[in-house]
């Protein structure tokens, strides 16, 4: 909570201070006649001093209903009184700093409600909370209470009930403090893994795709545990739900089908209307899910979506420092999606009259719209009808002359926040995009991305360490960091050695490992904490093994400690992997599906197969080795190329294994034991595949 006072907190507190932050989510609400604090020192203090209770209010430049609650609430000048009068404000942009969201939100989950933004949280002045929602309306409605019938209720209860409010609010801190709730009743095993994807493959629509019900999220981690379950068991109802979802998002509104990339979720059952809202992260992990599925089905949809998202990344995300930048917003002109969709008389205008009456069928574009009377443009029910190359090439030309028509529209507002977690997420898929699609430039992309976060986004700290920077926006460098950045970005350099080779990269996944483990261990082994050792007095650290929007931070460490442990052959990597296997285990059973990137990790550590080339990667026999084992279908695959085994730890498989008689072979090793060389691709490809 650290800020730089400039008077007294009660004057401070007479004014919107959100002028003077870079976030723009934060600087949507500059205006506002709220006194919006920023998080910070000098918020708590005046609340103490004061005497009032405290309204955190967090969400994200891209939310719509955060959108909605602003131009409602906010912008009211009547309710904005009753806030200034009876709370202390504070203005928190969820991506900038996802450490103080992840405490609230599990606050807020632990008084029944489901958690989600706009989170509105009421606070003692001490940071602990005593009661919540998300979006409030002015006055009630929706089934949902009035926001200024709420504010009042809050102050007059904080006012004349105090110990209630206190005792609730330790109860809620002591709920977000736990870590593991319960013992395992067997230990985590390759069955229950089974079992939990037997258990959850009837709770997916088996028409539209994803988990029945609305609205529907991608839920990559989940589409990923089924797809690892089916090249696991060869079960094809799990292959089923996998490449059913990807097939319908790929076709469904949620899809931008003239300018790429994916929005967050689609509000109905077939994936149609979306929010609009961007996400570097959510389009990180498609690419990174359908790359992967790519290589069993060799699907040209997928492959056709990936080319088209990384030309949007490349076209409207590149950010200040040559990395990311986080989003792009859901409204523009104060609409929801109206740059997105379109009038049957609007596209009329635009598409030559020859081809229009195809592309419109294509695209389910009609005089009564199918979105709140206008188009959003999909190819839900064409997608499988509509396939001949002659009918592609056609709609192709339709698409360059609509999105041609859509440029000068006013654009939706981009958050121009890099995040080093998100951009290792798009690091890591680019890496792997490139190299199942044998695309140089993805990879160069993703090297370039990788050295924008090291370039510009370290810090170091008064012991010496250079350590990653959540964020950096508008030149501002945010010097904090959590779990999320290095698990992420420990993951990106895996990938980037796995397809390049790069030693330094190796390296550096090394040293943050080590950086992750001293800052970040809990000493009562209960996993990795959310926020370092040395971060700023929050109420309490909290570990999560829960995936959110993105994987849980020890889901995707559990990987990385699996990965170098059986690249390295260190024994240390191993030990931590294990102790994070125990921390964990019975959440992981007991809060599925939400902890697939845990168990994924889980199978990696438990199933993997090493692939060691011995020779020189220049080398063509060792470029056809590669080739062979980087274009199979095994999420389990660890890759490594090394000019001389006797370079790797004594304790790896493949130490003191050799080329033969001086030519380039691969080596396949389960655990301590690793089988005979192979000197062709087709032998290789063979002993992969039995």
């Amino acid at each position: 909570m650290a800020s730089t006072p400039t008077d007294t907190p009660s004057k401070q507190s007479e004014k919107n201070r959100l002028g003077e932050e870079t976030s723009p989510y934060l600087l949507q609400h500059r205006d506002n006649p709220v006194h919006w604090w920023a998080w910070g020192d000098d918020a708590f203090a005046a609340a103490r001093e004061q005497d009032k209770p405290i309204l955190l209010s967090v969400g994200y430049a891209a939310c719509h209903w955060c959108h909605v609650m602003a131009h409602e609430s906010f912008e009211a000048p009547a309710i904005a009184e009753i806030m200034n009068r009876l709370f202390i404000n504070i203005k928190v942009d969820r991506e900038e700093r996802p450490d103080v969201d992840a405490i609230y939100q599990k606050a807020l989950s632990a008084t029944g409600e489901q958690g989600g933004w706009p989170l509105t949280m009421f606070v003692l002045p001490n940071g602990k909370p005593f009661f919540g929602g998300t979006y409030f309306p002015p006055e009630a409605r929706y089934g949902r209470p009035g926001f200024r019938d709420v504010l009042e209720r809050i102050a007059e209860v904080y006012g004349k009930d105090r110990k209630t409010v206190e005792d609730q609010a330790g109860k809620l801190t002591t709920h977000i403090g736990r870590t593991q709730e319960g013992e395992l009743r067997e230990p985590l095993s390759l069955t229950s893994l089974n079992e939990a994807a037997e258990h959850i493959v009837d709770h997916f629509d088996l028409i539209d795709g994803g988990l029945a019900g609305q609205p529907k999220f991608p839920m990559t981690d989940v589409l990923d545990f089924m797809w690892r379950a089916f090249l696991r068991t060869g079960e094809p109802r799990y292959k089923t739900v996998s490449t059913l979802t990807l097939n319908r998002i790929c076709n469904g509104g949620i899809y931008d089908h003239l300018g790429g990339g994916f929005s967050r979720y689609s509000t109905d059952s077939k994936w149609l209307a979306p929010h609009f809202e961007k996400m570097l992260y959510d389009n990180a992990q498609l690419i990174d899910m359908m790359s992967s599925v790519w290589l069993e089905t060799r699907s040209e949809l997928y492959k056709t979506r990936i080319e088209e998202t990384i030309d949007w990344l490349t076209r409207e995300m590149a950010g200040e420092n040559g990395a990311f930048a986080a989003t792009l917003d859901a409204d523009s002109e104060g609409e929801e999606g109206k740059f997105y969709v379109w009038s049957a008389a609007e596209v009329d205008a635009v598409i030559d009259e020859k081809i229009a009456p195809l592309f419109k069928d294509a695209y389910d574009i009609s005089e009564k719209g199918n979105w709140e009377g206008k188009n959003i443009l999909n190819r839900i029910d064409s997608g499988d009808r509509i396939t001949s190359k002659d009918a592609e090439k056609i709609l192709q030309q339709g698409r360059k002359q609509l999105f041609d028509a859509r440029a000068p529209r006013i654009r939706p507002d981009r958050d121009d926040k890099i995040l080093a977690d998100w951009n290792g997420l798009i690091i890591q898929a680019l890496a792997r995009a490139g190299m199942v699609f044998n695309q140089p430039e993805w990879i160069a992309l993703s090297q370039s991305t990788f050295e924008a976060i090291l370039s510009t986004m370290i810090w170091q700290d008064s012991d010496g360490r250079d350590r990653i920077a959540h964020s950096l926006c508008g030149g501002r460098l945010q010097p904090v960091d959590m779990l999320d950045d290095y698990a992420n970005l420990i993951a990106a350099a895996l990938m980037l050695h796995s397809v390049t080779g790069d030693t330094a990269i190796m390296k550096q996944a090394v040293d943050w490992a080590d950086l992750v483990h001293s800052l970040f261990w809990n000493e009562g082994g209960h996993g990795y904490f959310f926020t370092a050792a040395d971060a700023e007095n929050l109420i309490v650290r909290t570990t999560q093994v829960i995936d959110t929007a993105t994987p849980s931070g020890n889901g995707v460490m559990l990987a990385n400690l699996a990965r170098l442990f059986y690249l390295t052959g260190d024994d240390r990597f191993r030990i931590r992997a294990e102790a994070l296997i125990e921390a964990f285990d019975a959440d992981a059973m007991r809060h599925f599906p939400h902890t697939c990137a845990f168990l994924n990790g889980f199978e990696l550590f438990t199933d993997a197969i090493q692939v060691v080339i011995v020779g020189d990667r220049a080398d063509k026999d060792v470029k056809t080795l590669l080739k062979a084992a980087l274009f199979t279908s095994l999420p389990n695959l660890i890759l490594s190329t090394v000019d001389d085994t006797d370079a790797l730890p004594a304790g790896h498989a493949a130490h003191g294994k050799a080329a033969i008689y001086g030519k380039a072979a691969a080596y396949i090793c389960r655990g301590p034991v690793c089988q005979a060389p192979v000197t062709t691709a087709d032998d290789l490809k063979s002993a992969l595949a039995g």
